[in-house]
């Protein structure tokens, strides 16, 4: 009991001293302080102290002491655990899952690429439950490429323009789907830089999975599973986050069976929300063999307990997106410190396979810094497992990558990622998956 006692006294001193050693962030005054009707706290004097728990600690007090003992027992008790507080559980791997590559390598984009198109049908029926993937591969390429695997916002007739992409239906805040506008440019991307350093690309649009806004399991993948008794998932089931994870993990059944594409070097990337679920999907599916995550924000990469930005309140809140956790989750917002998990356990989930957190210094409302305090907390378990943490407790101003196994990256600006940090992930993707 002292030992354990001891320990958090050495965990609450070091998150102190990291509070007041990095210089405060200077937030507008135009910024808003009320949301849902629930105050936002930006002042780092009002942030206070708070105990994280040690990810090399086992539940029982016992210590984790060496790399089998973290893969055998812990890292699998803090899966569970996030299972079940934060995020939900999921179901298997469908029986009947198929795939259609409709679109088997059609010269794209100038002749730079190779275009493929895949439906990926999550059930025996093939007249729902599906996803497009939208694949890009250098033309050049002399064997299996590492793919940059884009969740997004964005349909994928939107992230290029490329008239050879199949169109389809985007959801509206209705809960009705609408023809996507191939015209309006959003979520568009500049393929051409990873294919010229030899790295493929690939589009899944999130509301093939599920419709992102309450009640959209009622349409999604949710509703496949959702027994007819019942109106809303148990408190520990899946909520939206892990649905659109569930779907990614669909994604890579099919990428596995592509010879193309090196499956074992898949980078998966998103933003805001999507960021979280990538977050949580390296976390829940080591076949993923790198994650980089923009702007997760609270619910992702930046820490619970530390009372900045958005808490848990605002994202639990009935008027808001509760409906992207388990409903567990909803029970620490009144008292973030009771949650038996906290970011730098899921950022330790992603140890030994790379990880890079982006995000940008005037993003208060996702707090960059919770970001990058998880990620110093996380540092042990990196370092257990023979990896490179961030191994420094200063916080990099804007510009200044850290590119270790664990990375961290803040643009100069706000919310999402930026075309200048496209270069950035592509140093990354090339430093783990080409070597040096």
């Amino acid at each position: 009991m002292k030992t354990n006692l001891l320990r958090a006294s050495v965990i609450l001193l070091t998150i102190t001293l990291w509070c007041s050693a990095v210089s405060a962030q200077d937030v507008p005054a135009s910024v808003n302080r009320v949301v849902a009707g629930i105050p936002v706290n930006y002042d780092e004097a009002l942030v206070g102290t708070y105990t994280l728990p040690d990810p090399l600690v086992m539940l029982s007090g016992k210590k984790v002491k060496n790399a089998k003992m973290w893969y055998a027992k812990r890292r699998p008790e803090i899966l569970d655990l996030f299972y079940q507080f934060q995020y939900g559980r999921v179901p298997e791997p469908p029986k009947d899952m198929s795939f259609n590559v409709f679109d088997k390598g059609t010269p794209a984009l100038d002749g730079k690429a190779i275009r493929k198109q895949v439906t990926v049908y999550f059930t025996k029926d093939t007249s729902d439950y599906k996803m497009d993937i939208l694949i890009y591969l250098p033309a050049d390429a002399k064997g299996p490429v590492p793919l940059f695997l884009n969740v997004s916002f964005s349909h994928n007739a939107t992230v290029s323009n490329d008239p050879g992409i199949k169109g389809g239906l985007i959801w509206g805040r209705d809960g009705k789907k609408v023809p996507v506008n191939r015209a309006a440019g959003f979520g568009r991307i500049d393929i051409n830089q990873f294919l010229s350093e030899g790295i493929g690309f690939a589009n899944i649009y999130y509301g093939d999975i599920e419709p992102d806004f309450a009640g959209g399991y009622k349409y999604g993948i949710r509703g496949y599973y959702q027994k007819p008794d019942t109106t809303y998932p148990a408190p520990d089931k899946w909520g939206a986050i892990s649905a659109w994870s569930w779907g990614l993990s669909r994604a890579m059944d099919y990428l596995e069976t592509d010879p193309q594409i090196d499956s074992k070097k898949v980078a998966l990337f998103g933003v805001s929300r999507l960021g979280k679920t990538v977050l949580w999907t390296g976390a829940r599916d080591t076949r993923f063999g790198m994650v980089i995550a923009s702007c997760g924000g609270e619910g992702g990469a930046a820490l619970s307990r530390r009372n900045y930005g958005e808490n848990i309140n605002h994202m639990t809140h009935p008027t808001r997106y509760f409906y992207q956790f388990a409903g567990n989750w909803r029970n620490y917002k009144d008292d973030f410190s009771k949650s038996p998990v906290d970011a730098h356990m899921l950022v330790a989930l992603m140890a030994p396979r790379p990880l890079l957190l982006q995000t940008g210094d005037t993003d208060y409302w996702s707090d960059p810094k919770g970001e990058f305090l998880a990620a110093v907390a996380s540092g042990p378990v990196w370092k257990l497992l023979g990896k490179k943490g961030l191994e420094t407790d200063v916080w990099p101003a804007a510009k200044q990558p850290i590119l270790n196994d664990l990375g961290y990256y803040m643009h100069a600006g706000g919310h999402g990622a930026m075309p200048g940090d496209y270069p950035i992930f592509i140093k990354f993707m090339k430093m783990h998956f080409f070597g040096k």
